[in-house]
């Protein structure tokens, strides 16, 4: 299974109004976490989380992929970049070929920038470009224009690597003739990767104190369908494919290190707020919502295990979430701690509702034969475990091919497998936690 590392820098040059994300504008927060040492920071947690995988039994392969979002990692200079990057080659190791990304604020970027990433070995940015209208970037209180976003990708282009540009639609008085200049002046960047994201106004922001209080209309589901259609047949017209619901590439282009979320794979997530996810970790439920120093741990005698993980009683998965404030993540690394603000164990139904959830937003679709697998397991997990779980036959799917919503295909690679595999169709994805619900359903979960 693959390894993945995300890196989230909580730094921005201002926050956006539509934004709820972990994220600050000042320098400095205090405990060593400011913009100047953020990196220094980051590599003592790997350091700090690579010891607790040894102690735990997690014994990961070479990094697969690597991506640093945000926030702005941009805001932090290219050096620091490169040498968080250097850390995770030297204490996990990176695949050959791995893809590394991050994501850029066309407005902290220049041609020298872009070219430091390259030869620190980057292999993809991710431009967040949002819009290409003047006033839906000021409504989203987005300070670049579309020149700034041609430039970052010319400037990665020349430096040989890949580019991604993110766009949002929904965003108050934007019509449908706003997006559609939006969607093509991204295909004619020649990107070969565009994400695409319905806007989620959340009440704490500014932009959601303004919808509540009359002075911006709300987001329309219909006017963000009709949209989503639009964005989904210009970019399949200019070969741009959807492989995830809110993702197009060009074949050979997906974001990897996307999928292997969608995939359900492991990934060490570092900085404030950000969250892990292992498949097979010992002890995962004797985890306190604190985590232990480290140094009690191993002093205590406490030693990395030698056995492959599934060969070791007691591994459970397990997803935690580091302290979302960066000073008292600060704290919590400097004494030597792993800065997590709560762990928990993943039980074989959550386990199963994650990897129907996940399957259901990808083109490759959802693996039946992996689903009936993971229910079986379940179903001889003892009492902890709903008693309702059962098989699904792909003929119980039929009434949701009949209504448009998912395909069936057949891609099967075991002896013994059906190869059944569901792939929402435009309208599924339209209807997508619908028809999640309904294969929850369908498994008894």
């Amino acid at each position: 299974m693959s390894f993945e590392v995300y890196i989230h820098v909580p730094f921005c040059l201002r926050r956006c109004g539509y934004c709820d994300f972990n994220t600050y504008t000042a320098v400095d927060l205090g405990a060593g976490a400011s913009r100047g040492n953020y990196a220094n920071m980051v590599i003592r947690e790997m350091e700090l989380v690579r010891v607790w995988q040894e102690a735990h039994g997690v014994d990961e392969p070479p990094a697969d992929t690597v991506f640093f979002g945000g926030g702005t990692p941009t805001i932090l200079a290219a050096d620091d970049l490169v040498a968080m990057l250097d850390a995770i080659r030297r204490i996990w190791g990176l695949a050959p070929g791995a893809e590394i990304t991050t994501e850029a604020n066309p407005d902290t970027v220049n041609e020298y920038y872009i070219n430091r990433l390259a030869e620190g070995g980057f292999t993809r940015v991710s431009f967040g470009m949002q819009s290409a209208v003047p006033h839906v970037l000021k409504t989203l209180d987005r300070t670049h224009t579309p020149t700034n976003v041609e430039a970052g990708v010319r400037a990665a282009d020349a430096a040989g690597l890949r580019t991604s540009v993110d766009l949002i639609y929904g965003a108050p008085g934007e019509s449908l003739d706003d997006w559609r200049t939006s969607v093509e002046t991204a295909i004619g960047l020649g990107v070969n990767h565009i994400s695409a994201y319905a806007l989620t106004v959340e009440p704490t922001t500014k932009m959601g104190r303004r919808i509540a209080a009359g002075t911006l209309p709300k987001p329309d589901d219909d006017d963000e369908a009709a949209k989503y259609e639009i964005a989904d047949d210009l970019f399949s017209a200019a070969g741009l494919e959807w492989y995830e619901v809110s993702n197009w590439a060009r074949p050979g282009y997906e974001s990897r290190h996307n999928l292997g979320y969608w995939r359900n794979v492991d990934w060490s997530g570092l900085g404030p707020g950000a969250h892990s996810h292992y498949n097979a970790c010992a002890d995962a439920g004797a985890l306190p919502p604190l985590t232990r120093g480290l140094s009690a741990q191993l002093t205590g005698g406490e030693t990395a295990s030698t056995q492959p993980r599934e060969q070791i009683a007691g591994m459970n998965a397990l997803r935690a979430w580091d302290i979302a404030h960066p000073r008292l993540w600060g704290t919590a690394i400097n004494e030597g701690r792993v800065p997590w603000a709560g762990s928990e164990e993943i039980t074989p139904d959550e386990n199963l509702e994650e990897l129907i959830m996940l399957g259901l937003r990808i083109r490759e679709g959802l693996d039946l034969d992996r689903i009936n697998r993971a229910i079986a397991s379940a179903a001889g997990g003892g009492a902890a475990v709903s008693s309702s779980l059962k098989p699904i036959d792909p003929a119980q799917l039929m009434p949701m091919v009949d209504e448009g919503l998912i395909t069936l295909t057949q891609d099967s690679r075991d002896a013994g497998d059906s190869g059944a595999r569901v792939v929402p169709t435009r309208k599924g994805r339209l209807l997508n936690d619908a028809v999640i619900e309904r294969l929850f359903d369908l498994a008894g979960v």
